[in-house]
């Protein structure tokens, strides 16, 4: 009974009328975090990269061309394409509502679940604009199609009335979206025109057929408020760009595109980039359907088999030995690195699309790129060899840290070549620990009664072991008893001595 008065509620009150159903779009103002991660500032601008990537995916389909993305001074974002322009005629389905209400008002609807509309897109699910539309207090979408503009316009992802035809328009096709972010759902929060122009950017990089303009209203002295992106080189320019000046292994990047139709008979196709240099800790930024893939996924772990095998083939063929050693985690130290692929019904973990997890993408990644790499090296054999000697550099550094860390952590009751037994204490933080040297096993023995065993450990040697003041340094080193004691304090010998 406590516990019911604790719980404010019966449990026999639970019945049918304790179930509440949410319609329409109720579910995404009451629980952003599912659609989009969240409500922090990564959220809000999930929002520019929802529709962005609608009109992304009308030019990868070969619609559109340009695409507009302007900030204004109120904060709302508009973003514009040439593309063929959202359906504005009624919805079988729903013949009282144009097509454009049921995408921009109904979850999971779209042109993406067929594959018919489009081959490769990163809208998935039929749920971006529907989300965007959920969580903006103010949305306009303007479509022209047929010569006809229309336009429609909601609030928090509601209808304020029908679609309205605008009238004649010449010169200008596709669909234009003007959205407002609600501040019941982000409060203060405000987009960041440095964030958006930078995701902006990487963007006009990931599809050389596309061109990006940008504008801002407010000025943040860190971002033009004008800007163009067209890159026809795709991520070799990326890459050329974000290493600028560094020095590399490779006089030119290890950079490609390839078709999956040709080789998997499959819709899509991967373009990668990387280089090696010591300028700076390396990177990989990854891309599925323009969509940036942060934690990875397949298509990552499918292009770093591919360079891992190939470096490790090359340095066989060339008698290095010590390629065998070579890991993954030696390839990314120093490597920097872009992978973007375009698959068909790619499987993201979640709405946000943070990691690839479709299977296909690795075996055709893999496939793809390891041909390509395996002639480069081989046509570049100067660049094959410095990249090579770095990698196996990296690998024996590993190795050693890795072993020192080993003996480091290794408990010398455990076999430390030591001619008498250390008898560590329990305590595993070295503060306010001592270390008893006595003389011989049988003070050993008798110590271990006497002493506290969670700080206090022991260390049995024999007599005299060397005059260290008149001894030659190279008799110090290979003196069992003086190294086995070095060990147990964990101080090292000679040039690497540390207290």
């Amino acid at each position: 009974m406590a516990d019911d008065l604790l719980s404010g509620a019966n449990p026999d009150d639970y019945n049918a009328s304790s179930i509440e159903v949410l319609e329409g779009l109720e579910p995404v103002r009451k629980r952003p975090g599912m659609y989009i991660g969240g409500t922090d500032e990564r959220a809000l601008h999930h929002l520019v990269a929802e529709v962005l990537d609608n009109s992304m995916d009308e030019a990868v389909a070969g619609h559109a061309n340009r695409i507009e993305v302007e900030l204004h001074a109120d904060y709302s974002v508009t973003i514009k394409d040439n593309g063929r322009g959202i359906p504005i005629d009624p919805h079988p389905k729903f013949p009282e509502k144009s097509a454009l209400e049921v995408i921009l008002c109904t979850l999971h609807a779209g042109g993406k679940f067929s594959g018919k509309a489009y081959q490769t897109s990163g809208g998935l699910h039929g749920v971006g604009a529907s989300v965007v539309n959920a969580l903006s207090d103010s949305m306009v979408v303007q479509v022209a199609r047929n010569k006809e503009l229309y336009e429609q316009r909601f609030s928090r992802g509601i209808p304020l009335g029908p679609i309205q035809k605008l009238g004649p328009t010449q010169n200008r096709r596709g669909t234009t979206v003007t959205f407002h972010a609600d501040p019941e759902i982000f409060g203060a929060q405000r987009f960041k025109p440095a964030r958006l122009f930078n995701s902006i950017r990487s963007k006009a990089y990931l599809f050389s057929g596309v061109e990006i303009r940008w504008k801002s209203e407010i000025d943040d002295r860190e971002t033009p408020t004008e800007a163009t992106f067209h890159f026809p080189g795709g991520l070799a320019d990326y890459l050329r760009e974000t290493l600028g000046s560094a020095s590399t292994y490779a006089d030119k990047p290890f950079a490609g595109t390839v078709d999956f139709s040709e080789k998997f008979n499959e819709p899509g196709k991967v373009e990668w980039a990387i280089n090696w240099t010591p300028a700076r800790d390396g990177f990989l930024q990854s891309y599925c359907n323009t969509v940036p893939t942060p934690e990875g996924g397949t298509h990552v772990a499918g292009f770093w088999a591919a360079i891992l095998k190939g470096i490790k083939a090359y340095g066989e063929l060339s008698g290095n030995k010590k390629a065998a050693q070579i890991t993954r985690e030696d390839l990314m130290s120093g490597g920097c690195a872009l992978v973007s692929c375009f698959i068909r019904d790619p499987a993201f973990v979640g709405q946000t699309k943070d990691r690839l997890s479709s299977e296909i993408a690795a075996k055709m990644t893999e496939g793809a790129v390891r041909d390509h790499f395996d002639n480069w090296l081989a046509a570049d054999t100067k660049s094959a060899g410095a990249i090579l000697d770095f990698l196996v550099l990296r690998a024996e550094e590993r190795l050693r840290r890795r072993q020192e860390k080993e003996t480091a952590r290794k408990s010398a009751t455990k076999k430390l070549r030591l001619p008498g037994k250390l008898t560590d204490c329990t305590s595993k933080d070295r503060a306010g620990t001592e270390l008893f040297i006595v003389e011989g096993d049988s003070a050993g023995g008798s110590g271990k009664g006497a002493r506290n065993r969670v700080n206090q450990a022991l260390l049995p040697l024999k007599g005299k072991i060397l005059n260290v003041l008149g001894a030659a340094s190279n008799k110090l080193t290979t003196n069992a008893e003086i190294n086995d004691l070095c060990e147990a304090l964990g101080v090292g010998m000679g040039t690497k001595f540390n207290v």
